[in-house]
């Protein structure tokens, strides 16, 4: 090498020092451009100047963009979190959507939620190489500058999906170049910050779909009904097409124009061999839709009320399945339309093991101003008539005061001014207590109701849970047995869940993940041996006439003057209550419970599709016939025998064990023989029987103590009843 060549060699690696790593390379271009050893021309050494001048003016202006990006701050993502309320049922389904504050539909999506096919379309369309740049496109960006100065328009943009993003998180009216590099920058962060998925996720929640729709969710239940899981092909395509000029593309105002944007998105598909001929084909002669639809509302009441107690939250799971909802819906409808003008009805449906509502409807049509479908019925105070009957039965049962085969009077009665009547005004004679509750005898309960105590039943009724409301006028009297209190569908509902679980009354769960606040063993009905006996007593009930007899537990009730029409019925699964009537509390003349409620309970169990399932007998029960009772079982005595009269003036009490209380008997001691249970009482005219968990342990004994062994630790209901029908009952923890 010479010493002018090695001169020039380190001029040049000096200059390339001070211009930086984009100049080095120029000597050895030099070098090609004019032969090895040979003094470069005129032109090579300006192509090679030139060469390095863009070289640096792209470094230059990358370092530039770096800094203007680097000032813009970091990006807000508010919008993108603003979104609407949406209650979903428990498995994920959509029941109800509400829009924002500015009247705004923007529904939550992720990618995993869309069809997979509109997200290959989406791509194809918008942005091919999206998986592979970082947010800003180079190569669509040359091509776009190269089609305005060759045809003197824009033919196709370089925008790529994430400056979309971009764009709609920081919407701007002006289309300038700033904006352009704002969207650049911006695409850069959003590459650094999040996944290609999250991004994807991000355009599907905010894309404008015309109108006051945003996001692809938004917009494919409004214009198809559906969820954008379940896309046909040609609705994939429309839906791509739509967030480049919404309002110009709307299906709903300019359907051909929507026709023509979905058929190019299809070509181009076509073009990329991402569709077959005939696919493309089968899609474009699919219907554009015309006009929008409604978004679901199911549950509406129960979506509402949820939003009102957690209205910070902006997704809501119930406990409700959306199939079945739907279904009920339609069948309070139906009913209530062939109940007749101004009726609604109302339907819940509860889970007996967790509680869990799977259905609540609360009106025969949400919509509909003439059944006031606004009024929530299951939360209405209204009279239940007879279907509070079962817990009277429960309690005479638990206490021994009776038993189902029991015989009653069924015939003409006066308790002071209150003389009770049947439903159809006649009279059946002697009856068992199981014929009297499953032929809805007014007579029988309320002789059974005498002898229990009005104040009883209520203190039970309320102990489990219910809000009972009693007029305000005077105490509680006969007639509440009957309907005169008002009650809560929700609350009825809950105590034949508990009849089903053996006497524990759930609480009623709505939100997904819940439990109930108490536990089943404070909130009882009744204890299980008599929650069994009622449960058996109602699955014989006369079935209506669209019913097979013998499948389900159930009762009716129709109140006074008309008013209200109610069934509840279940097996060991599940619960279901009814109501019908007028929401406004006015008469319907002919509105009977087992004609119009009835029906509609069985219809509705029936649309549970489950086979209904038996309740199992707990121990203790006794199976018996009238003549085989214990002779204090056999009739409803009321009689006061006059062999011991020195004690009959002396109310029957237990007086050990006390109530409430805990008796150790060595029932957790291993190793040791359990001791048995003391029974002693005062008062009250022998002879005595005793019963322990609804079964006599004790027949007729003259003294006022007895004994009864148990068989393991837990909770025991002692009852003992005298002579003269007169009854004691106490709960106790054996341990």
């Amino acid at each position: 090498m010479t010493a002018a060549e090695r001169a020039r060699r380190d001029q040049s690696g000096h200059a390339g020092g001070e211009r930086g790593q984009g100049l080095r390379g120029l000597p050895s271009l030099l070098r090609r451009a004019s032969g090895n050893g040979a003094r470069p021309s005129v032109a090579a050494r300006r192509a090679a100047a030139a060469a390095g001048l863009a070289l640096l003016a792209a470094g230059a202006g990358i370092a530039a963009f770096r800094l203007y990006a680097d000032g813009l701050g970091p990006l807000d993502l508010a919008a993108a979190r603003e979104r609407s309320t949406v209650v979903l049922d428990r498995d994920g389904r959509l029941l109800r959507a509400f829009t924002m504050a500015d009247g705004r539909w923007r529904l939550p999506v992720t990618v995993r939620e869309v069809d997979p096919r509109f997200l290959d379309l989406l791509v194809a369309y918008e942005d091919a190489r999206f998986r592979r740049h970082g947010g800003v496109d180079g190569l669509a960006l040359a091509r776009a500058a190269a089609q305005i100065a060759a045809n003197g328009r824009v033919v196709s943009g370089g925008s790529t999906l994430t400056m979309q993003v971009a764009r709609l998180l920081e919407p701007r009216e002006e289309r300038s170049l700033a904006a352009k590099l704002r969207q650049m920058a911006r695409a850069r962060e959003l590459e650094r910050r999040f996944s290609k998925d999250e991004i994807l996720t991000l355009y599907l929640g905010l894309a404008p779909y015309g109108g006051n729709l945003e996001g692809l969710r938004a917009a494919s239940l409004a214009y198809f009904g559906k969820e954008p899981k379940r896309l046909s092909l040609g609705e994939a395509a429309l839906l791509v097409a739509l967030p480049q000029a919404p309002e110009l593309r709307r299906p709903d105002r300019s359907p051909e124009a929507a026709r023509r944007a979905r058929d190019r998105v299809l070509d181009r598909a076509l073009a990329r061999g991402l569709i077959t001929p005939a696919e493309a084909a089968a899609a474009r002669a699919e219907a554009v839709p015309r006009e929008r639809r409604p978004f679901p509302a199911l549950a509406a009441h129960a979506a509402e009320a949820a939003v009102r107690q957690a209205p910070a939250e902006r997704v809501h799971r119930l406990t409700v399945e959306a199939r079945l909802q739907a279904s009920l819906e339609a069948l309070a409808r139906e009913s209530a339309e062939r109940a007749g003008p101004g009726i609604s009805a109302a339907v819940l449906v509860v889970d007996n093991a967790t509680g869990a509502v799977r259905a609540h409807v609360g009106a025969a049509d949400y919509f509909a101003a003439d059944r006031a479908g606004s009024v929530d019925a299951t939360e209405a105070v209204r009279s239940p008539g007879s279907a509070l009957k079962p817990f009277i039965y429960a309690l005479a049962f638990e206490n021994g005061l009776a038993h189902p085969e029991t015989v009653l009077d069924d015939r003409p009665s006066r308790y002071g001014l209150y003389a009770p009547e049947n439903f159809d005004l006649a009279y059946q004679g002697t009856v068992t207590a199981r014929r009297a509750l499953q032929l809805s005898l007014n007579v029988p309960a309320v002789a059974l109701l005498a002898e229990v105590g009005p104040p009883r039943l209520l203190a039970r009724l309320r102990g489990a849970g219910a809000d009972i409301v009693l007029p305000r006028e005077g105490a509680p009297g006969l007639a509440v047995g009957l309907g005169g209190l008002g009650i809560r569908l929700t609350d009825l509902a809950r105590l034949y869940a508990g009849l089903a679980r053996g006497g524990g009354v759930p609480d009623l769960v709505r939100r997904q993940g819940e439990t109930g606040a108490r536990p089943a063993a404070r909130a009882r009905i009744a204890d299980p041996v008599a929650a069994w006996y009622v449960a058996d007593i109602l699955k014989g009930a006369p079935a209506p006439v669209n019913a097979l007899p013998g499948r389900i537990a159930f009762k009716t009730g129709t109140s006074y003057g008309y008013r209200d029409a109610w069934a509840a019925g279940f097996d060991r699964r599940t619960t279901v209550a009814v109501w019908l009537g007028r929401p406004d509390g006015a008469a319907v003349p002919g509105l009977v419970a087992r004609s119009v409620a009835a029906p509609m309970l069985f219809e509705a169990f029936a649309r549970l599709g489950e086979e209904p399932e038996a309740i199992p007998a707990p121990p203790n029960v006794l199976f018996a016939t009238s003549a085989t009772l214990p002779p204090p079982l056999r009739h409803l005595r009321k009689d006061a025998p006059k062999t011991i009269a020195a004690t009959a003036s002396a109310p029957l009490r237990i007086a050990f064990p006390p109530d409430g209380a805990r008796v150790d008997l060595g029932l957790g001691r291993a190793g040791e023989g359990a001791a048995p249970l003391a029974l002693k009482a005062t008062g009250g005219v022998p002879p005595l029987t005793w019963f322990v968990n609804g079964a006599p342990v004790a027949e007729r004994e003259i003294r006022r103590q007895s004994s009864w062994l148990p068989d393991g630790a837990g909770f025991a209901r002692v009852s003992v009843v005298d002579a003269r029908g007169a009854t004691d009952s106490v709960a106790v923890r054996l341990e």
